[in-house]
């Protein structure tokens, strides 16, 4: 049994058509179908670059920092780490911890001064927790532990001079290593075998005044994490050095923590945090980061409603050509009205219209934003060294197309309703009195 399409479809189909013989589509219908094909393209082009700029932004954080870090909620070191590691590591979704010292410090070497952030690290456990033993460009995370392999490199001459405040310079300092960040690195002048001062702004109470405390260390690595916050402001010393440097016995500033899903670490805090109770504070990523990813969250949103405006601008060509074919079409209108054709029929006639252009726009301009977003990751490049990033990161999800779509669609139907009301309501009699 054959089913027969309704009506309706044929004469939608029709009304889209030219008057013209040799042309099929009319231009107003080109028109209206080219601006909802440039609203989906400049969609889906802006949503890939904005997902592709956070995923590259999140991949670099975390690529430094661990999915989820605890603190003590008083402020105070964390004593018995040993054994909250252990507990830890019983919790579900954990795959690894690691404690840390964390203090902002004074870096000096022969040509420069940087203040920056220090934290005491365990590096054995560090490379299971972060991405910081991949991050490394020169040296070795490995030697963290062991300086005194790269303090042979050191040239005659190039410890600190004696000092006042350092009257022991004299002596053969004990190697000790330290990782810097790539800019730290340039900044200071200072490189792998090179040695600079770490100073403390709190050490000993003199007669006088508070004396800072001041230790050689060696540069041991070099890292980048493609962060410049991170590659300019952040050092890294071995847990043991920085707990006997900071005087703070067998204690850690926190500890860190690696899951198995990122994008759970929020609810696996939360059951740490539960786990561990009073006074102990875990917090995921995306919390120690709200700030960045709050206003990159905010930032697409908006660019997703600016450039919905231009779906909208080009849903009124469609209100435009619609309502020009009803204003030509009102013989043909009033003929099938006297044919025994009721208003919902009529309006399903120029729905149908509005459908089609929306539809067929968003499937020419999903295609149109891939290629555009395939041409701007390929050839648009930047220099690494100045912007951070060679080209620009692409990621086009399928919810954000699917989103894109669905919108593109819905606005071409409503941009339908008003010229299908008026189609409905003409009255037969007065567009055939003169007829």
């Amino acid at each position: 049994m054959t089913v027969t399409p309704p009506y309706e479809i044929f004469i939608g189909l029709r009304y889209l058509r030219a008057k013209r013989r040799h042309r099929t589509i009319s231009l107003n219908t080109i028109v209206s179908v080219g601006g909802i094909t440039l609203g989906v393209a400049a969609l889906i082009g802006t949503l890939g670059i904005m997902t592709g700029f956070k995923e590259d932004v999140q991949a670099k954080i975390l690529g430094t920092t661990s999915h989820i870090v605890i603190h003590d909620r008083t402020g105070e070191s964390i004593a018995d780490y040993g054994t909250l590691i252990k507990r830890l590591e019983e919790v579900p979704h954990v795959l690894a911890a690691t404690p840390f010292v964390f203090r902002q410090v004074l870096l000096t070497s022969k040509s420069s001064v940087q203040g920056v952030v220090l934290r005491g690290i365990d590096p054995e456990n560090e490379v299971r927790v972060t991405e910081l033993g991949k991050n490394i460009t020169s040296g070795r995370l490995e030697d963290l532990a062991h300086p005194e392999r790269v303090a042979r490199l050191n040239t005659p001459g190039a410890s600190e001079e004696p000092t006042v405040s350092q009257p022991s310079a004299l002596a053969k300092p004990k190697p000790r290593g330290i990782v810097l960040g790539k800019e730290l690195s340039m900044r200071l002048g200072a490189f792998v075998g090179d040695s600079l001062n770490l100073v403390s702004p709190v050490g000993r109470i003199s007669a006088v005044a508070m004396v800072p405390k001041i230790r050689t260390f060696t540069v041991v690595a070099v890292f980048e994490s493609g962060m410049y916050e991170y590659d300019s402001s952040l050092a890294y010393i071995d847990l043991r050095e920085a707990q006997e440097f900071f005087k703070i016995g067998d204690k850690v500033t926190g500890i860190e923590v690696k899951v198995d899903e990122i994008f759970k670490a929020a609810e696996i805090a939360l059951s740490i945090q539960q786990a561990l109770g009073f006074p102990y504070w875990a917090r995921d990523w995306m919390q120690l980061n709200k700030n960045l990813f709050s206003a990159l969250k905010l930032e697409k949103l908006m660019m997703f409603l600016l450039l919905v405006l231009i779906t909208i601008v080009a849903a009124f060509n469609i209100v435009s050509t619609l309502t020009m074919i009803v204003s030509e079409k009102q013989r043909e209108i009033a003929i099938l009205k006297a044919m025994g054709a009721t208003r919902k029929s009529i309006m399903r006639i120029f729905m149908l219209n509005g459908v089609i252009i929306g539809l067929t726009g968003t499937l020419l301009g999903i295609p149109l934003g891939y290629t555009f977003l395939w041409l701007i990751e390929t050839y648009w490049t930047f220099d690494p060294s100045v912007y951070y990033i060679s080209h620009i990161p692409v990621h086009v999800k399928a919810l954000d197309v699917i989103l894109v779509s669905c919108v593109a669609i819905l606005i071409s139907f409503a941009a339908t309703l008003l010229p299908s009301f008026q189609a409905a309501k003409l009255d037969p009699a007065a567009a055939l009195r003169y007829e």
